[in-house]
């Protein structure tokens, strides 16, 4: 993969700039779903592993562990309380009786629905108030940030 050819000071610029922007970005949207989400909130571990395990079911937790990139013991205390909760569902590997697989429960899936409508609704709603301009600069950077978190990731592993 070719470096970038731009000067280092205009890739300072832009990391400083996703840095700040990104958790603010996540923050607001997380205040605006939580004041319309009529569950109780969970802690931003849960939702993702939540989220993770709707996505990719029959996950074991080792599997959740490394692409939630925690350890194993703290994805197993995330899937206890899930489990506790009634949204998570541990189902044993029929070949091995100490691997479990995670689904969602039906109230589970009911809930990421409803969480994933407001965040996009608020996000749509948003980008209504944008330009022509800002809105196609957005649509334009999708495929870079979706890179961006592809090496990010890697290179956490």
């Amino acid at each position: 993969m070719p470096d970038s050819s731009a000067p280092s000071q205009d890739v300072d610029r832009v990391a400083s700039a996703l840095v700040t922007v990104l958790p603010a970005l996540q923050r607001s949207l997380e205040r605006h779903v939580g004041r319309e989400f009529p569950h109780p909130r969970l802690p931003e571990g849960q939702l993702a592993l939540l989220f993770l395990v709707e996505e990719r079911e029959g996950i074991t937790v080792r599997e959740a562990a490394e692409a939630l990139m925690m350890k194993p013991n703290n994805a197993s205390a995330l899937v206890s309380r899930l489990t506790e909760l009634g949204l998570l569902e541990r189902r044993q590997d029929t070949a091995d009786k100490r691997v479990a697989h995670l689904y969602p429960t039906a109230t589970a899936r009911e809930r990421l629905a409803e969480a994933r409508l407001l965040k996009e609704g608020c996000v749509a709603h948003a980008l209504h108030t944008l330009t022509d301009g800002e809105l196609d600069a957005l649509g334009a950077a999708l495929g870079a940030l979706t890179s961006l978190n592809l090496r990010l990731r890697a290179s956490a592993g």
